[in-house]
């Protein structure tokens, strides 16, 4: 039987990867050769795996999962498609009979070499000669890389490789010999060999020495003439080399080597792009599954589908359209010389045609047809991880399918089935396998009742879950061993408080205890307000899913309330002596801090000690313009401080006597928004609706001296340009119009600039008794001098 390089022996069909013009080359030659045994290149620990492959339930794009025993994230995979050499030999030896196994280096070595810089310019699971990888990639750690496809391509006059390989391989109708393509193929490859040797790839050698030992042992089995064999085009001629078995085990003696295990996953057309990362993708998995699919009339068929996706996104594309951008196809490849119309010319007519020139839609149909989001399937049957096992129990019973498409999922946590696919959902967050993300729901809606997440299963989360198999066989017992382990070893007081918000969001009751203790012991040494200030909110937040998920919140609480207390005691002095950066952070942690309390359940004393710290900082003239602001702007919403009260605390910052940048920084505090992000409704409503506020600022604005102004400018513009645009545009024109004649609360009496209008008699009494004891009048008793400290 021939060779595929004109000599008898085993038949070496050297191949593209995922190409499907190669696809249909091997399924002809293995149809006229008949074969006894099929070797494949790949790792031989999944010999055992093959026979999945004739499952029914087995729906290409997959991929073989190697992974270390002892270390899961050491891992690599092997994909396979519908229209990969590889898997039509694996398929068509299945179905005539005839014996298949791998014969690459096995992934024990493979895993191994991983991180070794001896091997690290291959760590790539599939070989280079095969990527297509660009000229700029083919020189890494100072070794020659060479893509024998470009330089194939360039030697017939083309500057595409992908575009050379169509033309020869893809668009050829195999009408005559079926060996023909592999012996033209193998020429080349021995011609470039000669000049190249192996590319200097480090693996290169032992792998292909161990392809020989697998050969020879096939030979002896089945006959020169009874095996064939599918690997990278590149190989053929080390194949073909005449070595002894003594050298090829001499290049296998010492290789690293630790213990895996292997498994078939489903993939993704997407993850077999180049772009993706995959070192031996291709541009157009979409295109050329299309390719191998069609049974005729490729072009036709293709332009189809275009026209059916656009449609489904209202753009009006019709018959004729469809027509057209054949013919126009047709004409394009004709005069470019190319045997059939290409993914070049394919796209180009859809562009003008059914795009109008426009590449808006073009780029769906790159991302949908071109690339596309195909996921495979694997049968039950194959091995798996125990954790793997028990998520897919979840996923079946809870009806949340694993689709590479991005999702929107919204979920009622008052209903059962969704209740326990949020904590599903949150278990494997904290498991680091991020299937789902919390997103921001389409209903807008604020309540605990309710979340949403964005769901996208891709590949690399096998990988995931194997690393997250150390922690458990089941995904509730994993995520509890995982969270007591990260509660041991938290060494900051946020993080501990986030875990224990992500232990309730996934209801991890056997975990929550160690949890809470580790919390407990970080709350009791941080004295630093700034950190407990950041944790708070977090533990009001895990108050708040009590009552919806049904969670005892009793110890949680008690730790929530008494950081809010040590915050309260905290918090004056530690607002003293700032400087301008970390008198806006402490802003911000008050914000935080303010709503945390009010998230509170029965926390009555904690919410009064709270307010009389705010009054507190509201009146401490020491203290930042900005926290003093806050403060009072805080009470203000709370119905805590009268509006005639907030407007004499106005007048006090805004006197002659404040320099201007501290007059600008209480009112960034009054008026700005929380934390000053995003935009802010609420502070330009208030200076909207009480024109007296509003009177105060402009008054203080127009006389501050022009030498300060530059400085003042920024802050104020920070802190207005936060308003909505409606709100800023009634600020003007209340501005210009000037104080109301009615309907506001102007001033009745005319008061000093700088203070409030007319004369707090009450509040003016208090002075008296300290008065009469300077003037020596009488001596005061202690309430007296109360009234006056107050």
């Amino acid at each position: 039987m021939p060779g595929g390089v004109g000599v008898t022996g085993p038949l070496l069909l050297g191949v593209r990867h995922h190409g499907p013009g190669s696809a249909r080359a091997v399924r002809a030659a293995l149809d006229a050769a008949r074969p006894e045994a099929v070797l494949i290149e790949g790792p031989p620990e999944a010999d055992a795996l093959l026979p999945l492959a004739a499952d029914e339930r087995m729906s290409p794009p997959v991929a073989l999962l190697a992974h270390a025993v002892d270390d899961p994230g050491r891992a690599a995979f092997w994909p396979l498609a519908a229209f990969s050499p590889e898997w039509v030999a694996i398929r068509w030896a299945l179905d005539h009979g005839a014996a298949v196994g791998f014969v690459d280096l096995p992934a024990a070595h493979s895993l191994a070499m991983m991180g070794d810089p001896t091997w690290a310019d291959d760590e790539d699971d599939d070989t280079a000669e095969d990527s297509g990888e660009p000229a700029s990639d083919q020189r890494r750690h100072g070794r020659l890389r060479v893509d024998p496809l470009a330089l194939l391509a360039e030697t017939a006059g083309y500057d595409d490789p992908e575009r050379w390989w169509e033309d020869v391989i893809e668009h050829r109708a195999h009408t005559g010999d079926p060996l023909a393509p592999f012996t033209a193929v193998g020429e080349a490859m021995t011609a470039l060999r000669e000049t190249y040797g192996h590319c200097g790839s480090a693996r290169d050698p032992a792998r292909e020495a161990h392809m020989r030992l697998r050969l020879r042992a096939a030979r002896k089995e089945h006959g020169d003439d009874g095996v064939a064999v599918v690997c990278g085009a590149w190989h053929v001629p080390a194949l073909r080399e005449k070595t002894t078995v003594t050298a090829d085990r001499a290049l296998l003696k010492g290789l690293p080597k630790v213990r895996t295990e292997m498994t078939w996953v489903p993939w993704t057309h997407r993850r077999l792009a180049r772009r993706s990362g995959y070192g031996a993708g291709v541009d157009s998995p979409g295109w050329y599954g299309h390719l191998f699919a069609a049974p005729d009339r490729p072009v036709e068929r293709w332009m189809t589908k275009v026209a059916g996706l656009l449609r489904d996104e209202d753009h009006p594309v019709s018959s004729a359209h469809v027509i057209e951008a054949v013919r126009l196809a047709g004409t394009l490849a004709t005069m470019r010389g190319r045997p059939l119309a290409g993914l070049t010319e394919t796209t180009d007519a859809v562009r003008a045609v059914m795009c109008e020139g426009s590449d808006v839609p073009l780029t769906l149909v790159r991302d949908r047809l071109i690339v596309g989001d195909v996921l495979g399937e694997v049968p039950d049957g194959a091995p798996a991880v125990p954790l793997q096992r028990d998520l897919t129990r979840l996923q079946r019973t809870l009806r949340l399918k694993a689709e590479a498409d991005e999702r929107e999922l919204d979920l009622d946590l008052r209903k059962d089935t969704d209740a326990a696919r949020s904590r599903l959902l949150h278990r494997l967050r904290l498991l680091g396998v991020d299937w789902g993300a919390p997103a921001r729901g389409r209903t807008g809606s604020t309540g605990t009742f309710r979340e949403s997440w964005r769901l996208s299963w891709q590949p690399e989360l096998y990988v995931r879950v194997a690393e997250a198999g150390v922690w458990g066989t089941t995904v509730l017992s994993a995520a509890t061993a995982r969270a007591e382990a990260e509660a041991a070893g938290a060494t900051a007081l946020n993080e501990v408080t986030a875990l224990a918000e992500r232990c309730l969001l996934a209801e991890l009751p056997d975990a929550l205890p160690l949890v809470m203790k580790a919390l407990a012991d970080r709350a009791a040494l941080d004295a630093d307000v700034g950190r407990l200030a950041e944790a708070l909110p977090a533990l009001a937040r895990s108050l708040r899913y009590g009552d919806v998920r049904a969670t005892d919140t009793a110890a949680l609480a008690e730790v929530a309330t008494g950081l809010a207390l040590r915050i309260c005691v905290g918090l004056p002095p530690a607002c003293a002596g700032l400087d301008t950066d970390g008198a806006a952070e402490m802003r911000g942690h008050m914000d935080a801090v303010h709503t945390a309390i009010r998230l509170l359940p029965e926390a009555r004393d904690v919410t009064a000690q709270w307010a009389a710290v705010l009054e507190k900082l509201a009146a401490r003239d020491t203290l930042p313009g900005v926290i003093r602001g806050r403060a009072a702007r805080l009470l203000l919403d709370d119905g805590r401080l009268p509006e005639d009260e907030a407007a004499r605390l106005m007048g006090l910052a805004l006197s002659p006597g404040t320099a201007p940048a501290e007059a600008a920084a209480w009112i960034e505090g009054f008026v700005g928004g929380s934390g000053g992000r995003g935009r802010d409704r609420s502070g330009g409503m208030l200076l909207v609706h009480d024109e007296r506020l509003l009177g105060l600022v402009d008054a203080w604005l127009t006389e501050v001296p022009a030498e300060a102004f530059t400085d003042v400018l920024p802050l104020l513009r920070r802190t207005f340009s936060a308003y909505e645009p409606g709100v800023r545009r009634t600020l003007g024109e209340l501005v210009r119009r000037g104080p109301a004649a009615g309907g506001g609360t102007a001033p009745t009496e005319a008061g000093l600039p700088g203070f409030g209008a007319g004369l707090d008699e009450a509040r003016a009494d208090g002075v008296l008794p300290l008065l009469r004891l300077l003037l020596g009048e009488q001596q005061p008793d202690d309430n007296d001098l109360v009234g006056v400290g107050r």
